[in-house]
């Protein structure tokens, strides 16, 4: 078994000495819960509680509690955290909280993250405990992490739980289920990503991905993020919002003429196949009515089985961008599945 890292031979508490490990780069991924109701749930999404900006104070205190680590778990080491972001998630009844730290240094990130969970998680909760005193925060813990000696590591598959139906309690399978008829968890997963390094760094705030989160939970789709990156690091951005294969990813920003403008070059590079349609049916819904929207050159595609789509970075454009998804979005998700083709013949 090996030793434990903080302990030394005489079995006390010591702080580890990293001056002989290489500076690589860190990434750590940590991840929790707040469980709450259903109403805590609408009122946070509506920005309705009696504390106001729940999930913006929750996001910097995250930020803030990743920054004091070393002086909150006594054996960690002073790092220089060269970015820490904190995301948020919601089911019927559930806030979920991702966050990810990086650095550049000696040793990892993994404690960085997982304090930002815990203090967004607890912000969350003094933010509703008026509402829902009850309100639960689990499953805070590391999902990935990144550098070092030991490379990138994984959090193994979480085995079900012992009470989960057995396979006779399901109902019996038949042979025409069509790929409408796949469950919603196979089907409606999405992942909203911005890229604004402005966003990013915390000198604007960012307006158009909480309305595509929004829009795509009011079809059915579990959304995870906004996820915001600096333009720069979209392509990590990209790597991050399809690391779960979700079955769409809608980014906004990044696709114009400007020399930071880099999403549509992240993304063909990791579509498998394009859907050119797609995209120029947003370009063209945009410039019938403002004509500089042909200056956008964002992309659409198949990334494995996760859709892909490109949205300008204003409200003009994710507009345009919903409309001309809304009444494709069962069809090729369903073709993606495997079916869905029509025979007009």
């Amino acid at each position: 078994m090996s030793e434990l890292s903080h302990v030394d031979r005489e079995g006390r508490a010591r702080m580890v000495d990293v001056s002989a490990k290489s500076d690589t780069t860190r990434i750590a991924v940590a991840a929790g819960e707040l469980r709450t109701t259903a109403e805590v749930v609408a009122l946070v999404r509506a920005d309705d509680m009696p504390k106001a900006d729940v999930l913006s104070t929750a996001r910097i205190a995250g930020i803030a509690g990743a920054k004091k680590t070393s002086e909150l778990i006594p054996l960690c080491h002073q790092l220089a955290l060269s970015s820490v972001k904190v995301e948020f998630g919601f089911t019927e009844d559930t806030i979920t909280i991702e966050a990810s730290a990086k650095t550049k240094g000696p040793t990892g990130v993994e404690m960085e993250a997982l304090t930002a969970v815990a203090v967004a998680g607890l912000t969350l909760h003094d933010m509703v405990k008026a509402v829902d005193p009850a309100a639960t925060l689990n499953g805070v813990r590391l999902l990935t992490k990144e550098g070092g000696k030991h490379g990138h590591w994984e959090r193994p598959a979480e085995q079900a739980p012992v009470d989960l139906p057995t396979l006779a309690d399901e109902p019996e399978p038949t042979e025409d289920i069509s790929p409408e008829q796949i469950s919603e968890s196979d089907q409606r997963s999405a992942v909203v990503l911005v890229a604004s390094t402005r966003a990013a760094c915390g000198t604007r705030v960012d307006t158009t991905g909480p309305v595509l989160a929004e829009w795509l939970g009011g079809l059915g789709f579990s959304v995870r993020g906004p996820l915001i990156y600096a333009d720069a690091e979209i392509d990590i951005g990209l790597a991050d919002a399809l690391r779960f294969e979700p079955s769409l990813v809608i980014s906004t920003g990044g696709t114009g003429a400007s020399p930071t403008d880099a999403t549509p070059e992240a993304t063909l590079a990791v579509l498998d196949r394009e859907l050119p349609g797609v995209a120029e049916a947003i370009r063209q819904r945009g410039t019938a009515k403002f004509p500089l929207a042909a200056l956008s050159r964002g992309v659409a595609g198949l990334a494995g089985r996760s859709v892909v789509v490109n949205l300008p970075g204003s409200h003009g454009g994710v507009k345009d961008g919903m409309a001309v998804l809304e009444p494709l979005l069962d069809h090729l998700l369903a073709q993606v599945a495997g079916g869905g083709n029509h025979d007009n013949k």
